[in-house]
């Protein structure tokens, strides 16, 4: 018999939540005046996702947030943390807000914290409102003012009760996956354009911190979440692939935590894209406005990333877990391979590694010294299916839990400032490109008649919220 594992407990003000994002659950994509956003355009765009599948309902969360809430606090979550849709608060991206959409809002915060749960809200999670893409989108810089425009008209509405705020989520994916390999929304291919958006993400991150600030109360937290890679060589001693995990890892984080904690771009992202741009769209001032000082950082962490040094010349598939593309996310990275890491995976194709998790956490600990953290995504994607009672067992994201808990458990142990942790997800819900094939939530929902219902792995983790304590499960 395996032996057992010995329980993990966590700081008594460690906060349990899970996350969702506002197209993946909310649905009511024409209510409320709302407008289309890049991903409804996506999403109803043949061939673009799984089915033709889009969010037009999603999980119907507009109309069931009441129940929705009740069943977090049945689960004896602290926090929750949501996005809101740039385009229910402000339609063509620009202009006075539509007070409809923002009540919902008011209303979906005042039955969290009438239920004892901290809200923490993301500003923006991937959906741009499609006027701001036809006006360029991302890749231009007009987009970044009109963020924190937005930021400050949802800041003033919620700030009073909200203390916890994110203003990006994952912008690699927003600038690559958009404008480069095309698999996500809005799906250009276009590797200049989408070096333009990074910066541009950045620029909003910075200028949507500073409008933020003058919205709300000095109290309240501003961060931004990102998913940064783990990148490993496939042979640590090997130079040509050393040089491929500088190049991915300036890609995948440098561009991103460069300017945002050291106010500057990595030299050698610079000079690895010299080929492609002159970064000549960094403007004077630029750099002071994206640096500005964080209440903490936000990780996203799934799987580990592994490279080699390539013949540029050959071209192929690419096991980088971001989706099948003729075209690279990775932009001047043609000499890089990818491969497929060891051990059992997800549903997502995705290897289970929760060394990752606790390596990324404490490379933030050094890098950003005395900056409180946050798992805001970490989970995994299983096929989940009732049984013949209509009760849903998921062993697997258990012991995923179990595992990657217990590694942000080591981190705090080592020293690292980890205050909360948000699975992904709470609901079974739209998985972007995916439709509706691969369901991360720790609530399964029949899309058929939207009933929810918590699996194994939900009440597992609401022990874990409830006594700060990791039961024992048995190793495989």
């Amino acid at each position: 018999m395996p032996e057992p594992i010995t329980p993990v407990t966590f700081p008594p003000a460690f906060l349990w939540g899970a996350a969702t994002s506002a197209y993946q659950i909310e649905g009511a994509v024409r209510e409320g005046g709302r407008t289309p956003s890049i991903w409804d355009t996506f999403s109803h765009t043949p061939g673009k996702t799984a089915g033709g599948e889009t969010g037009d309902i999603a999980v119907d969360h507009y109309h069931r947030y009441r129940d929705d809430v009740a069943l977090m606090a049945e689960l004896g979550l602290s926090t929750y943390r949501f996005s809101i849709s740039w385009s229910r608060v402000q339609p063509t991206g620009r202009g006075p807000a539509v007070q409809v959409g923002l009540d919902f809002y008011r209303r979906l915060v005042d039955e969290l914290l009438a239920a004892g749960i901290k809200p923490a809200v993301t500003l923006y999670h991937w959906d741009l409102p499609q006027e701001l893409e036809d006006a360029g989108g991302w890749p231009e810089r007009d987009t970044a003012f009109r963020f924190a425009e937005y930021a400050q008209i949802v800041g003033e509405a919620l700030g009073d009760r909200v203390e916890n705020w994110i203003t990006l989520n994952e912008p690699w994916c927003s600038a690559f996956l958009g404008y480069a390999s095309g698999v996500h929304a809005p799906g250009r291919t276009e590797p200049v354009a989408s070096l333009k958006a990074a910066h541009h993400l950045n620029l909003a991150h910075g200028l949507g911190t500073s409008a933020l600030r003058v919205a709300m109360p000095a109290r309240n937290s501003v961060a931004i979440s990102l998913n940064s890679s783990v990148v490993r060589p496939l042979s640590p001693g090997d130079p040509a692939d050393l040089a491929a995990v500088q190049k991915i890892d300036d890609l995948a984080n440098g561009v991103f935590h460069g300017p945002i904690l050291r106010g500057a771009y990595p030299e050698t992202l610079l000079a690895a894209t010299s080929s492609l741009t002159d970064w000549s769209y960094v403007q004077e001032g630029d750099l002071r406005a994206i640096h500005q000082p964080l209440d903490a950082l936000g990780l996203n962490y799934y799987t580990p990333t592994l490279v080699s040094g390539a013949d540029a010349s050959v071209r192929g598939p690419r096991s980088d877990g971001h989706g099948a593309s003729d075209h690279s996310p990775w932009p001047g990275a043609d000499d890089v391979a990818f491969h497929l890491t060891p051990g059992d995976r997800t549903e997502m194709g995705w290897s289970i590694d929760p060394t990752g998790l606790h390596e990324l956490i404490m490379r933030y600990t050094a890098e950003a010294p005395g900056l409180p953290l946050y798992i805001t995504e970490n989970g995994a994607a299983y096929d989940d299916k009732p049984d013949s009672d209509g009760r849903v067992h998921d062993p697997e994201r258990i012991s995923y839990l179990h595992g990657h808990l217990a590694a942000v458990r080591r981190a705090i142990a080592d020293g690292a400032d980890v205050r909360g942790y948000y699975l992904w997800s709470l609901l079974d819900n739209f998985e972007w490109a995916y439709g509706y094939e691969k369901r991360f939530g720790a609530v399964y929902v029949d899309y058929a008649t939207l009933t929810r219902t918590p699996k194994s792995s939900a009440l597992w983790y609401s022990q874990a919220a409830r006594t700060g304590t990791l039961a024992p499960t048995e190793t495989n």
